[in-house]
């Protein structure tokens, strides 16, 4: 039963929230211990939180999870883990999630909040009205990277805010193209919105996320206004992993049947993970410059 309860949680999922080391690495405060602590808290709470929302959906959706093919064999679907045992995980992670945030930072709290509501509204309404769910998907992603900045207290660029919409709508729209792709005509019994899509319009709606999040990015690393704050104009070094990132996970989506989980992928796809690593290598040389030196 723990070894079921802990699947629940989806540990592996907990590599989306490393987005809210973000603000902590461009506002160039990673040596800073204090801060550096608390986005490690940062981290920690919302871990607990979408690992409580996770267990939450799974609830509402374990019928309709009987009838995929993956994911018949989460806890809940398959039947190793009763669903009173998962409310009762599900409340004592809401709980710790609250607490802890509270603790960091009272402004964290209300995001951490307004994440979780945004989700709980995502499981019992949202997930239904086209297009509506996969951009409350995105600002998921948005509030995490936005609660790493309230958590330190520092500036979050607006540029870096709408990259991180672009770049989640695109994730987003390549798991419901691959839901489709995979199930056929039966992705409709997994998920009603799926009825409203189709193959050739997600495509559209891929090539203009990507192209929007590649632009988004840009336009940040070479903003005389980001380059004034962060005192480098070099961030643009960064960009062809971007770019290279972006093509491969097209790759995946289009010619391997991936997309449809964005934290299996990274694990699994060497190239994409590679990819990542250096990006984040390059990004924390560059404007670390002046302390390695």
């Amino acid at each position: 039963m723990l070894s079921a309860l802990f699947r629940e949680l989806r540990p592996y999922q907990w590599l989306k929230n490393v987005v809210v080391f973000a603000a902590l690495v461009f506002a160039q405060q990673l040596a800073a211990v204090e801060q550096l602590m608390r986005s490690l808290g940062a981290f920690a709470v919302l871990c607990a939180a979408s690992s409580a929302m996770y267990v939450l959906n799974d609830i509402m959706d374990v019928e309709q999870d009987r009838a995929h093919p993956a994911k018949c064999k989460r806890p809940l679907a398959s039947g190793a883990l009763g669903i009173p045992a998962a409310l009762a995980t599900m409340a004592a992670l809401v709980l710790a999630s609250l607490v802890g945030a509270f603790l960091l930072r009272p402004q964290f709290f209300v995001a951490t909040l307004v994440y979780m509501i945004l989700i709980l509204l995502y499981s019992v309404l949202l997930k239904n009205i086209m297009i509506v769910d996969v951009m409350t998907v995105a600002l998921g992603f948005v509030i995490r990277a936005m609660a790493g900045a309230i958590v330190l207290d520092v500036v979050f660029s607006n540029w870096l805010v709408v990259c991180t919409l672009f770049l989640a709508l695109f994730l987003s729209v390549g798991k419901r193209r691959h839901e489709i792709s995979l199930m056929a005509e039966e992705a409709v019994n997994h998920r009603r919105v799926l009825q409203h899509y189709t193959v050739e319009f997600l495509d559209t709606l891929i090539m203009i996320t990507a192209a929007a999040s590649l632009l988004t990015y840009t336009i940040y690393t070479c903003s005389p206004e980001v380059t004034m704050r962060l005192g480098t104009d070099k961030l643009y070094l960064s960009i062809p992993f971007v770019v290279y990132g972006l093509f491969r996970y097209l790759h995946l989506v289009h010619h391997r049947r991936g997309g449809g989980d964005p934290s299996q992928a990274l694990i699994k796809d060497g190239p994409l993970a590679v990819t990542v690593l250096l990006w984040g290598v390059t990004c924390v040389a560059v404007l670390y410059e002046g302390t390695i030196r």
